[in-house]
């Protein structure tokens, strides 16, 4: 098969219409350049603001409050399902669709979500306790009070929102086909989220109470009851890598108890270094048991 091995500098044929489109084509993409409107520009955009560094609020009382901005972290647990798991601290992360992610520099709705193995807070995983009006900025949460979980992805001008909604054929959770969770813009009853305290026998003395900074509770969703859980053996390819799937379902076991993935805990700032979470304090050496375990074993030694 004949090449066509000449370029526009070799004058025969259509030379100039080529020439005036390689001009055209080279004004084109450096006005798009100048503007900020090629692909890999606005491709870092988006990943420079759901990957900024975010401040989370700190508890003085212990307590956390509405307005506050916190990371919401399934706490480490083996488990038992199956053989391989994410290990470790996992907190929740807005996921934008990756083939959505490369073409704009905005988010999304809706906007998917996954667990992760960070323990920084950035743009993608650093949530705002709402309140359903709004107005109760600085109150403190209880058990069993609706309330809402904002975030903006680093954007300073955007508000998504947590929400779920019941299972259908066309809309489900991408690996375990149970209740899916999203974010949104729009301002619904789906969007509400209620706190339980995690002892079953408990629950209804807990009701009313504060909820205490950094300690697991049960996130449930008021519309549907189910509860909010981390998957960690279901992975899925998102535009940051290999995470796992979150969805809205209630894992009970033999006694009737929710299992460990569904717990979670509002974590809050660091008050000793910014940009850091409570969970980078070192534990007190009581609650240490790795060095319970080296002071056996030197004492058997």
């Amino acid at each position: 098969m004949a090449q066509n091995l000449y370029g526009p500098r070799v004058r025969i044929g259509n030379w100039n219409e080529d020439i005036y489109l390689e001009e055209e084509l080279m004004k084109d993409f450096l006005e798009k350049r100048d503007k900020g409107e090629l692909l890999i520009q606005r491709n870092r955009r988006l990943k420079g603001n759901l990957l900024r560094q975010m401040q989370l609020s700190v508890s003085e009382d212990g307590c956390i409050h509405y307005g506050d901005k916190v990371m919401l972290v399934n706490p480490d647990h083996p488990e038992t399902d199956a053989d391989v798991f994410l290990p470790g601290d996992l907190s929740l992360c807005m996921t934008p669709d990756e083939i959505k992610a490369y073409l704009s520099d905005e988010l999304e709705v809706p906007c998917g979500l996954s667990a992760a193995q960070t323990k920084n807070p950035v743009g993608r995983n650093t949530f705002m306790i709402l309140s359903v009006d709004r107005k109760a900025i600085g109150q403190v949460l209880r058990y069993g009070e609706d309330f809402c979980l904002g975030i903006t992805g680093g954007f300073e001008d955007k508000m998504l929102y947590l929400a779920s909604d019941h299972r259908t054929l066309l809309k489900s959770s991408k690996k375990s086909w149970l209740q899916e969770v999203y974010l949104t813009d729009e301002v619904s009853y789906l969007n509400c989220w209620q706190a339980a305290y995690v002892d079953p026998q408990l629950r209804l003395e807990y009701e009313g109470l504060p909820i205490a900074a950094n300690a697991k509770i049960l996130i449930n969703h008021c519309h549907t009851n189910r509860g909010l859980v981390a998957h960690r053996h279901l992975f899925i390819s998102t535009y940051f890598g290999k995470e796992v799937e979150v969805a809205a379902h209630t894992h009970l076991d033999s006694h009737r108890v929710e299992k460990p993935k569904n717990h979670w805990m509002l974590v809050t700032g660091n008050p000793r270094k910014d940009s850091s979470t409570i969970l980078d304090l070192p534990k007190p050496r009581a609650e240490d048991t790795h060095a319970t375990e080296q002071a056996m074993s030197l004492n058997a030694q």
